[in-house]
């Protein structure tokens, strides 16, 4: 399926917020009029990219996922992404190259919580060299390497930045959790 330029970013900034959005709130977040970004979000409701799920709030689809390259995340891929990873499988926070923190995350959860830990240069050094991508890949998450990639792509830089990847990190481990049938912990 080909995706209009202006199609592609709407569905991207749905993908990165992952809660029901409203027209105005798409446009402004895409930084797009909203008069082309309402007309855009019916013809993805029409192609089955996005939906409705109450009256005046737009989320992405499955489909539309599908259209921005990420594949359906079955129950044992779901499992397999939340897994345990093994020291020399685990992501490593540094400073700058030849700099490490000390800080490794083997799991996402792990990697939420770390985050928290690693300085905001470290965050962004890992998010401008693609590191993020490269391990979310690496555990066979597509669609939380999307992500990562379009925070780099809008050029989220600091606080903001750290915020933005641990709010995407639990919200996709949450969703994996469900999917595998994991329980889900109450800290």
């Amino acid at each position: 399926m080909s995706l209009s330029p202006m199609k592609q970013e709407i569905l991207e900034t749905m993908l990165l917020n992952e809660k029901p959005m409203k027209a105005m709130e798409i446009a402004k977040e895409a930084k797009k009029e909203f008069q082309p970004v309402n007309m855009h979000l019916l013809g993805l409701i029409k192609m089955g990219c996005a939906s409705l799920p109450e009256k005046g709030l737009y989320v992405i689809t499955e489909k539309g996922k599908r259209a921005l390259g990420i594949p359906e995340t079955t129950k044992e891929k779901a499992a397999a992404i939340l897994a345990y990873a093994p020291h020399d499988k685990a992501f490593n926070f540094y400073v700058t190259v030849g700099k490490p923190l000390s800080l490794h995350a083997h799991n996402l959860r792990d990697f939420a919580n770390k985050l928290d830990r690693a300085d905001a240069a470290s965050v962004e050094f890992h998010l401008q060299r693609g590191d993020f991508e490269a391990w979310f890949k690496g555990l066979g998450d597509e669609e939380l390497a999307k992500k990562a990639a379009l925070l780099k792509k809008r050029n989220v830089a600091g606080e903001d930045l750290r915020k933005q990847l641990r709010g995407i990190v639990e919200q996709r481990y949450l969703e994996l959790a469900k999917l595998a049938g994991q329980p889900i912990p109450t800290e």
